[in-house]
């Protein structure tokens, strides 16, 4: 099929060279040889009037040009796949269709194990590939890498559709063990105990420090971080310090560890946990339920 003098199927071999800027991984990509995909390449830049990849030093390099194009090229076929590519129906026993999700390790031990539990009620057949959450994961729901998006409302993108799910409440967590803190915990005591962090990312960010030194213009004494959220009820254990904390993750943690959880002596406000996808979805059947099944699963986790 053509358009304006240009092969449709050409438009799945430039997206393809955009995203991998290396002509062998597109081939494979795509499943087809090399020679085939450079001859892709060739008739691409005759239509475009432009080289689109050059060789700059060992690696191929986006023109300016494709640069340009990149966004738009997978914008169309996200756009194909939504409206044609799409199934008029969908029936959860009879699919075999793979829901992709970024989520974070905080979705995957609080929400999915419900989310999968309901879907298993509906069907044997559907999959779902729970993806990690990127510095960018909207790029990824952006090229229609992924189906739907899991994460905080604050840093979604206002450019799809979003719905909340449920929220979330901190607690301070401490050692059964520590004799300095009491039955309550105060502010000063809170200054003044060493904590565990979690940091998230190769960047180390520290979303709550940020919040925390935002609000009250000091920082916490932070002794111990660790990437992995579930971690830090563990770190406490044997020590004064404190840990603070999803309060989901907490009791979940206290049924197995020596510790105490505690109202945390400042007013933290609750996330709120949404998920996001691409506005083109917004029809698709599969999708629909998809998005059902998270809000089910939503109301039937404890608070």
């Amino acid at each position: 099929m053509r358009f304006n003098r240009l092969d449709l199927n050409l438009l799945i071999a430039l997206d393809a060279l955009l995203r991998e800027k290396n002509v062998s991984r597109a081939a494979e990509r795509m499943h087809l040889s090399q020679s085939a995909m450079s001859n892709a390449l060739s008739r691409l830049r005759e239509y475009f009037d432009d080289q689109l990849l050059v060789l700059v030093g060992r690696r191929l390099e986006l023109t300016p040009r494709a640069e340009m194009l990149q966004d738009s090229v997978r914008d169309v076929l996200v756009r194909i796949d939504a409206t044609i590519a799409t199934q008029p129906e969908f029936v959860p026993a009879e699919s075999t269709r793979v829901f992709q999700l970024l989520v974070s390790e905080f979705t995957s031990i609080v929400l999915m194990p419900m989310v999968l539990e309901l879907a298993w009620r509906e069907t044997r057949t559907v999959g779902f590939d729970l993806m990690p959450q990127t510095i960018e994961p909207e790029k990824l729901l952006n090229r229609g890498a992924a189906d739907l998006l899991i994460m905080p409302s604050d840093y979604m993108s206002p450019d799809h559709p979003t719905e909340a799910l449920f929220e979330e409440n901190y607690v301070c967590v401490v050692w059964e063990g520590n004799r300095r803190i009491g039955d309550t915990l105060s502010f000063d005591d809170y200054l003044e105990s060493g904590h565990v962090a979690v940091q998230l990312g190769p960047d180390k960010l520290p979303a709550f420090e940020g919040w925390f030194l935002k609000r009250y213009g000091i920082a916490r004494r932070i002794e111990v971080t660790t990437s992995n959220m579930q971690i830090p009820c563990s770190l406490v254990v044997g020590t004064d310090r404190i840990a603070t904390v999803h309060a989901r993750l907490a009791r979940q943690a206290a049924k197995m560890l020596p510790i105490r959880l505690l109202p945390p002596p400042i007013d933290i406000q609750p996330l709120t946990q949404a998920m996001q996808w691409h506005k083109h979805k917004e029809n698709d059947p599969g999708m629909r339920w998809l998005r059902d099944l998270l809000l089910r699963a939503s109301r039937a986790i404890a608070p």
